[in-house]
């Protein structure tokens, strides 16, 4: 969840709408989605205001693997269905309607409209994939959303989210593998979240 600051203190921000310059807090609640369409600079900010930062790569590891280097947040073994992760169809071309081969709807534009995620099967609510948690108690750390971890300075130029997202946990690596590197922490789409470590 992320709200936003308003005049008279803090208020609700849609995790369907990217907060853009929107002075941001990140918080968590069970009762509430998670915040998608967020590039890594906006959810580096949006731990910092919350007193926390976002995680390394190896922090993230470790949460998902643990000290026995799982493949997975339950175990080593793939499980179809623990994670929310697979859907189908593809969300953009559902939402639009439109043949993977058409262009525009890959735009950034396209990519953000807030309708996206609110189609059924998409985004869900922490922890409501039970079998997808840690024996830490740890959900959703693959499947949901993409998560930013902070820039890994070998990485130039290059962000880094974590974990895939409810259409693909595979492509880039299975499971607590999962790695992306393709955009820079200014991008954000509807599969782009986050979430804060503690300081140390």
């Amino acid at each position: 969840m992320l709200p936003g600051s308003g005049s008279d203190g803090l208020v609700e921000w849609s995790p369907h709408v990217a907060p853009g310059e929107i002075p941001a807090i990140a918080q968590s609640r069970s009762d509430r989605l998670p915040q998608a369409y967020i590039s890594g600079e906006q959810a580096r900010r949006a731990c910092q205001r919350a007193g926390k930062r976002l995680c390394t790569s190896e922090e993230w590891l470790y949460a998902c693997r643990g000290l026995e280097g799982r493949r997975f947040p339950y175990g080593n073994h793939y499980i179809p269905g623990a994670c929310n992760e697979g859907r189908t169809p593809h969300p953009v071309l559902e939402f639009y309607g439109e043949p993977e081969t058409t262009g525009w709807i890959w735009s950034l534009e396209a990519m953000n409209h807030p309708g996206i995620n609110q189609q059924r099967d998409t985004v869900s609510l922490p922890g409501t994939h039970e079998t997808c948690r840690t024996p830490d108690g740890v959900y959703d750390l693959v499947g949901n959303l993409h998560e930013w971890v902070e820039k890994d300075p070998r990485s130039p130029g290059g962000g880094i989210f974590r974990g895939g997202y409810y259409v693909d946990a595979r492509v880039n690596g299975q499971g607590c593998a999962y790695r992306t590197t393709a955009h820079p922490t200014s991008y954000h789409d509807y599969s782009t979240g986050f979430r804060c470590c503690a300081d140390r």
